[in-house]
């Protein structure tokens, strides 16, 4: 019977799926006039193109090719506009974010994995949400976060300095692994008021490995995520998830035990805090976090809020989990990057270290909050980082009607004639070029595929303040922008430079010699060689004068 249900779901799911694209094949389109590459066929369209984990070169090929605007095909006759224009961008994030939503694969795979969190919601639902979280990561609360990140990175060296110092030589260290541990710890203790990992043990706890493999089985499932929104839903969720039991893929089957094991988690950490909550401000006394979190803090505000902004328990436990998944990854995998290009240029790391050096007293005290998101080389390394490497390559929008797309100057259609806007027709596919943006040579010159620090040192091109990029930081379009823009950029930035400044004070890191590649997902992640297990060893050496 459950087989018959399963079948039968499928196949509906396919032939929405067939008639929601098929139909674009036989229609013109305004988009017929944007310049775009070839489509390698007619049945993938450019996905396998922009889709393989290992697509930088084409990224990079269509970021210098096209003035900020081209057309993708998409499968089967669809058409995707792929976009990096300042002046568009500012219309799809900002001006007109309501029209350009959130795409609907996107929100159903958050919904079914991490709950009806931020990350799943639209429109007035999402913005509810927001408003009750937006005070919680106000810089008031980083700066009393500082001691705790302090704590955790402290351990982190201690940690690490077990395994490296007294050797002969310098060991090889897997940077990755250590970076999601240190950072689900973070996230814990000054998010959740909950301990995950003290950073003692080889490896991390089944959480840790859960959340680390969470965005490679999300690669592996591309095709899964686009086909889910065209299911429709199944009335019993435990029907639901039987159906999914009986899918017969090793990578569905692993993601239900990851999304379980994340789902009880969240739970555990919600009821534990309410039962706190009831009790007043002393049951926190020797709690983690100490009652200070942003969990309790948001619990609190949302206990006091009225009714019409009162958040319902399951979408408090899907911030939970969102919380988890976006701040562990996403900052972690930028951590290692910086890292790794640190190893690579060792001049830069030199240079790095003697600013903390000089700023923390010899490595004698830890830098206070005012000093430590001022240095400016710092500041510059983490920057340039997070703008020729940014941790979400580009992400995916949806028009909900028809809506017209201005540009910051025209183009040349495929007919010859200039295009200053573009007629953008409902349920268009729109990508948001975040890599593209922040390697844009009209806007930051013909040194942008370049990693330099020293840029954001020694003055910006004034393309980059007239672009009018809109990024929330640094005219980079990393964290986003407008409603829909990253709300722990000030708590990710916090944490790569207290990570980064105790870790040089100890540590000199050098390539391990072997084949590092970063994998286009959700969230790129590095690898060795051929395989998609996530990975990026360094060799480290105590550091000495």
């Amino acid at each position: 019977m459950l087989g018959t249900i399963a079948q039968a779901v499928a196949l509906s799911g396919v032939l929405w799926f067939l008639w929601k694209y098929c139909k674009q094949a036989v229609l013109t389109s305004p988009l017929d006039n944007i310049p775009g590459p070839p489509r390698d066929s007619f049945l993938y369209g450019n996905l396998k193109q922009i889709l393989h984990r290992h697509a930088w070169p084409v990224y990079d090929a269509l970021t210098e090719a096209y003035p900020g605007v081209l057309r993708l095909a998409g499968p089967l006759g669809h058409r995707i506009l792929y976009v990096f224009d300042p002046v568009a961008l500012h219309s799809i994030i900002v001006k007109d974010q309501y029209v350009f939503e959130e795409s609907r694969f996107f929100i159903k795979t958050s919904e079914v994995t991490l709950g009806p969190g931020l990350l799943a919601t639209l429109g007035d639902h999402h913005r509810k949400q927001r408003k009750l979280l937006n005070p919680v990561f106000s810089i008031a609360h980083m700066r009393h976060m500082l001691p705790t990140f302090y704590d955790i990175s402290h351990k982190l060296q201690q940690s690490i300095e077990g395994r490296v110092s007294g050797r002969s030589g310098p060991v090889e260290v897997d940077i990755l692994s250590w970076m999601g541990r240190v950072a689900l710890e973070l996230i814990g203790q000054s998010g959740l008021g909950y301990s995950f990992d003290p950073l003692v043990a080889d490896s991390a706890d089944e959480l840790g490995l859960a959340v680390k493999s969470f965005q490679p089985l999300m690669m592996q499932l591309n095709i899964f995520r686009r086909i889910l929104p065209y299911f429709p839903d199944v009335a019993s969720p435990w029907l639901r998830r039987k159906i999914v039991e009986m899918i017969p893929n090793k990578n569905v089957q692993q993601l239900k035990k990851n999304v379980d094991l994340m789902h009880e988690r969240a739970v555990a950490i919600c009821e534990e805090k309410k039962r706190l909550l009831a009790q007043g401000d002393e049951a926190f006394k020797d709690k983690v976090g100490e009652g200070k979190d942003l969990m309790s803090i948001l619990l609190r505000a949302n206990m006091a809020a009225s009714d019409e902004d009162k958040l319902p328990d399951e979408e408090i436990v899907g911030q939970v989990s969102t919380f988890i998944v976006a701040a562990m990854d996403t900052t972690s995998n930028a951590l290692s990057m910086t890292f790794s290009l640190l190893a690579e240029h060792p001049e830069v790391q030199g240079k790095l270290r003697k600013e903390i050096m000089e700023a923390s007293n010899g490595g004698l005290e830890d830098i206070d909050y005012d000093t430590l998101v001022s240095l400016p080389y710092l500041d510059a390394v983490c920057r340039e980082t997070l703008r020729i490497h940014p941790p979400i390559t580009s992400v995916f929008r949806e028009t909900r009607k028809d809506a017209v797309l201005p540009l910051s100057q025209p183009i040349t259609g495929v007919d010859g004639s200039q295009v200053s806007e573009i007629l953008v027709p409902k349920d268009t596919t729109v990508i948001v070029g975040i890599y593209s943006s922040n390697r844009n040579k009209a806007i930051w010159g013909e040194d942008a595929f370049e990693w330099k620090p020293e840029r954001w040192l020694d003055g910006l091109p004034d393309t980059v303040a007239d672009a009018k990029i809109p990024g929330v930081y640094s005219n980079l379009m990393t964290f986003l922008g407008g409603g829909r823009a990253c709300i722990g950029f000030k708590f990710s930035q916090l944490e790569m430079k207290v990570v980064l400044c105790l870790m040089l004070l100890k540590f000199k890191f050098e390539p391990s010699g072997k084949q590092i590649k970063w994998n286009i997902a959700g969230i790129r992640f590095p690898s060795v060689g051929d395989s998609t297990k996530p990975s990026l060893p360094l060799k480290l050496s105590m550091y000495k004068e």
